[in-house]
């Protein structure tokens, strides 16, 4: 009798089992991500060589952005369009890599990330100076009705935190621009397009239009499309441009 009681099992509390699991638990991924950051010390970084055609390409595009900016000083100003082109919408067709500071800094502003990325812009005699410095790597132009509503219908997004989030909810629109009168994707678009009185809050309301490239479409050595042309200003042609890559 004596032995079956020594032989008895001493039962431990459910709460002490969980602590020890989810103690095990931690030590176990603590030892997982210790064991990868050693594999990234002792293997490193791999070594990222940069030809010597590289930074002469980019210095040669830095000079001639410099020597073209300070040449652009001596000339007249742009002279403005007609009074009806007041939107114009701007797309990145060209390579940035190795621009002169001054212009990349215009391209942020108009916040053009990526190749192919567009966005709108108010017609003013400071964006007509910006289009002037920026304007061997974008094509710019006037869009018509259908390409402004074609556009934010397919690709508007805004920024919810930190993602992108479609423009398919009329209550996204009011809950955020109801206090500049647009509470639905029309009024949107008529915001947009008649460059109305909230265009500033509603153009940085919208992420920039990431357009998509064909797959036919037939390119050149660098990569560009042949189709979309020379960059510059194109006038109504950018909605053939809009067309294409939307």
């Amino acid at each position: 009798m004596a032995e079956s009681e020594s032989k008895k099992v001493k039962l431990v509390p459910e709460y002490l089992l969980k602590k020890r699991k989810a103690y095990q638990a931690i030590k176990a991924t603590q030892a997982k991500i210790a064991l990868r950051e050693k594999r990234q010390v002792s293997k490193g970084r791999p070594l990222r060589f940069k030809r010597l055609e590289d930074f002469l390409k980019e210095s040669h595009k830095k000079h001639r952005d410099e020597t073209r900016l300070r040449r652009a000083e001596h000339r007249p100003a742009a002279p403005l369009p007609p009074e009806k082109n007041k939107l114009a919408f701007v797309v990145l067709i060209r390579l940035i890599k190795g621009v002169s500071p001054k212009v990349m800094k215009v391209i942020r502003m108009m916040r053009l990330k990526k190749t192919f990325s567009g966005s709108f812009v108010k017609i003013n005699k400071t964006s007509m100076a910006m289009m002037k410095m920026v304007e061997p790597y974008v094509a710019w132009g006037f869009p018509n009705l259908k390409s402004v509503r074609e556009l934010i219908l397919k690709r508007g997004q805004t920024r919810i935190g930190r993602r992108g989030v479609p423009l398919t909810d009329n209550n996204l629109i009011e809950q955020h621009m109801g206090k500049h009168d647009i509470i639905c994707l029309e009024d949107l678009i008529h915001e947009i397009y008649c460059v109305g009185r909230s265009f500033r809050a509603a153009n940085n309301f919208l992420l920039p239009f990431q357009l998509s490239v064909p797959r036919h479409a037939a390119k050149d050595k660098a990569g560009i499309l042949k189709d979309v042309g020379n960059p510059g200003f194109r006038g109504t042609d950018i909605n053939s441009i809009i067309r294409l890559l939307n």
